[in-house]
């Protein structure tokens, strides 16, 4: 089952869902044919489709928005917050070719300030799922949920195999270990993987938190893990201000608790344009690039 398929099947059974789009097909192009009225492209009109989706939420549906994430998070923006986040109506925002995801495309097309944007928004929920496994297991739960959520579309194959349990505001144990802690979320966490087998050749155990709802966040699981390990990294395709290594900083700053945190993500900058194994080398998120600098922040 894939994302269009699981999206349809939710549709048959519930009339209250909506599928709607800015001219953003890639992940739903089968569906027109196959739901009817029940499917509405505006056009290259993001904030056209968030006021036709809170008013079809005034009205008893949920509306299920996607669109490229930068345009949806920043051209939109005022329209989410108004229209859909102050009342806190049920429109689920699916952004495209969000983070790394965006290959090939200049910094006009990357998202990776999407997740400061929507958690400043108070109702907004953030789902950012690892692969497509991981945002088939959680996304009935999303759909189903009275808040607004935005979702990371991430159709990798999966980097790990997933526990088939998801609670919103839950994080997934991917791997135990006691020297450092990667908290992670969406695309990286397969590196994260990949930089946890570099640092086992090297004698370092390594934990790994897939941090499936940035918003809300399992706290508990972050402070058990940095009280548990000696290092905690937060890894991101992201900037570094305003997502999760702000996010772990909030969160140690209200509980009055010092901790060694040490942040991997883009600082000031966006990424080069290219295919996406080719971002990760280039801007060193590869998962030898990542063990590398753990190992230094650990030694230094």
């Amino acid at each position: 089952m894939n994302y269009e398929t699981l999206l349809q099947n939710l549709i048959e059974l519930d009339e209250k869902y909506i599928v709607l789009t800015a001219e953003n097909r890639a992940a739903i192009r089968n569906l027109p044919a196959k739901i009817g009225n029940r499917f509405i492209d505006v056009g290259i009109a993001e904030q056209t489709m968030i006021g036709a989706a809170a008013g079809l939420a005034l009205r008893g549906r949920t509306p299920i928005a996607h669109a490229l994430a930068a345009f949806l998070t920043l051209r939109a923006f005022e329209f989410i917050r108004t229209d859909v986040g102050i009342s806190g109506l049920p429109v689920k925002l699916v952004g495209g070719v969000a983070g790394f995801l965006s290959e090939a495309n200049g910094p006009t097309h990357q998202a990776i300030e999407d997740i400061s944007i929507m958690r400043g928004i108070p109702p907004m929920g953030i789902f950012c799922p690892a692969d497509e496994e991981d945002m088939l297991i959680g996304l009935e739960k999303i759909l189903e949920s009275p808040q607004p959520f935005y979702i990371r579309y991430n159709n990798l194959p999966s980097a790990v195999t997933h526990s088939g349990h998801f609670a919103i505001g839950e994080a997934e144990m991917v791997v135990e270990g006691s020297d450092v802690c990667i908290l992670v979320y969406g695309t990286l966490l397969r590196e994260a993987v990949k930089a946890a087998s570099v640092l086992a050749s090297k004698g370092i155990s390594t934990r790994i938190l897939n941090l499936r709802t940035l918003k809300p966040i399992d706290s508990e699981a972050i402070l058990g893990s940095i009280n548990w390990c000696q290092l905690t990294v937060t890894l991101e395709d992201h900037f570094l201000t305003g997502g999760l290594f702000s996010i772990v900083a909030e969160l140690l700053l209200r509980r009055k608790i010092k901790a060694d945190i040490f942040p991997i993500a883009l600082e000031n900058r966006w990424f080069k344009p290219a295919l996406l194994n080719d971002v990760l080398e280039f801007e060193g998120f590869t998962g030898a690039a990542i063990a590398e600098k753990i190992v230094n922040e650990l030694y230094r």
